[in-house]
């Protein structure tokens, strides 16, 4: 089974992974974790402050090649254990409106003989914003940091 997209204005991500659910949902939301997966090689995550509940703030850095820095804050919307999170990039901690709301993630983890079933949906505000966040290579990046959380979450 392969998920859809809701709308025009979503893209979906679904992966089985060879990890129980728990597992893959600690390294979401263990900032130790995070740090070792949460960006495509060869860029890196130096950083993950992490308030995992509803209305808990994240930030999460990546940094590229040449060590330029770019941090993605955010808030918890939706927190059910080893089941679902919800956050989105539209406010930041104490609910402070950031520059530009890009997108929503809501990422789902089912157990599946052992294995979990992740879905990672990015719902975006606007039709150009999803175009222009295939263009930044969605599919491609967030296809590259799965296979290196499920490469993780095999190790815990």
């Amino acid at each position: 089974m392969t998920a859809q997209p809701a709308n025009d204005k979503e893209l979906v991500l679904d992966r089985l992974i060879d990890a129980p659910r728990d597992k893959v949902y600690r390294c979401w939301t263990d900032p130790e974790l995070v740090t070792k997966w949460f960006a495509p090689a060869p860029w890196t995550t130096p950083r993950a402050d992490l308030d995992v509940r509803p209305g808990g703030s994240c930030t999460v850095t990546m940094a590229d090649p040449d060590g330029n820095e770019y941090p993605n804050p955010g808030i918890y919307l939706e927190v059910v254990p080893n089941e679902k999170l919800v956050f989105t990039d539209a406010f930041s901690a104490g609910w402070e409106p950031t520059d530009r709301a890009f997108f929503t993630c809501e990422l789902t983890f089912a157990d599946e003989g052992g294995k979990t079933r992740y879905i990672a949906r990015a719902k975006h505000w606007t039709v150009e914003a999803k175009e222009e966040h295939e263009k930044m290579g969605f599919h491609e990046g967030w296809g590259i940091c799965t296979d290196q959380l499920e490469a993780l979450a095999k190790t815990l």
